[in-house]
């Protein structure tokens, strides 16, 4: 099969690329490279994905060029592509550019692959709001422009499923932790801390919430899994992650283990439209995709300090 990935720099996408290349695949990744943190990083990520035989090509997804750069003669679409998170210095305008009107640029171009059998969109929980425990038919509540923004791009591709224009489906992530987990992101804020000595910035009252913490290696087993589902999971949204929760300050204690030390923690001001508990249903994804996370939350920890060690 000839796949595209968009968002191949980041972190999912990334660990998705390979999978699939491993897998066989003819797989190609777009990203844009930008600045929302260290380039560095996303150029170590793209190297990474071109040693496992991935095609990487620059291309910003809000550019109605998408052409220029790609052929119509992909057979799967993985979208990963978007402005993540919920972060003080990202604007409106950033997430509604990067999530829903990039979203749509690719839609039209997906509309002329003559060949396509499945549009499978990145989703998050974070379109359930501030809490996440519910199964895919609960209607969504997000309290972010991060979750309004990737709500809409989700209804955006299933509606072409809804008008049969092409196959589509939106998986919800919850919680990815891991190797190349974004430097701003929890666990490796806190790996760095804990190695140099500095405090990690805890919001206020977070130690207290609940999490869905998968390991990218699970994610992407249930995100790959639906290759030839086509018509299983066609207008489908389904929850991706781990059914077993633990607190912000478990996570703490688990670097801590991992590390042999404490970790230095000082107290913030909370911020708006932090999800108070995320805990996936996986139901659907037993059901449809025969989806079963196995890794434990200290053996992510253990494999994403390893990696932090090795490449800093």
């Amino acid at each position: 099969m000839k796949i595209l990935v968009t968002g191949v720099a980041g972190f999912i996408g990334s660990h998705t690329a390979e999978r699939l290349s491993e897998l066989g695949h003819d797989v190609v990744g777009i990203d844009n490279f930008n600045t929302y943190y260290d380039i560095n990083l996303k150029l170590m990520n793209a190297e990474a994905v071109k040693s496992k035989g991935v095609k990487v090509l620059k291309q910003d997804l809000r550019s109605v060029d998408l052409h220029s750069n790609l052929a119509y003669d992909f057979n799967y679409i993985f979208h990963y592509a978007a402005q993540p998170g919920i972060s003080a210095s990202s604007t409106f305008e950033d997430y509604f550019s990067n999530n829903f009107i990039a979203t749509k640029n690719l839609i039209d171009f997906a509309l002329k692959c003559k060949d396509l059998n499945l549009f499978v969109n990145i989703g998050t929980s974070s379109i359930y709001g501030l809490e996440a425990t519910f199964s895919e038919n609960v209607a969504p509540k997000p309290a972010s422009h991060y979750g309004v923004t990737k709500l809409a791009a989700e209804q955006l591709v299933l509606q072409k499923s809804r008008e049969k224009q092409f196959k589509a489906c939106s998986l919800r992530l919850y919680s990815v932790i891991g190797p190349r987990e974004r430097p701003e992101k929890m666990y490796t804020k806190l790996i760095a801390c804990g190695l140099n000595n500095e405090a990690f910035p805890l919001y206020e009252g977070s130690e207290k919430h609940l999490r869905s913490f998968t390991y990218v290696g699970d994610i992407v087993d249930g995100v790959v899994s639906v290759i030839n589902k086509d018509h299983l999971v066609d207008g489908e949204i389904i929850n991706i992650g781990t059914e077993v929760e633990h607190t912000t300050q478990e996570g703490i204690d688990a670097v801590e283990q991992v590390l042999g030390k404490p970790v230095q923690i000082k107290v913030i001001e909370k911020r708006a439209g932090d999800q108070l508990r995320t805990k996936a249903n996986i139901d659907k994804a037993r059901k449809l995709l025969n989806y079963n996370p196995q890794t434990t939350l200290l053996d992510a920890v253990t494999k994403q300090v390893q990696w932090y060690k090795e490449n800093f």
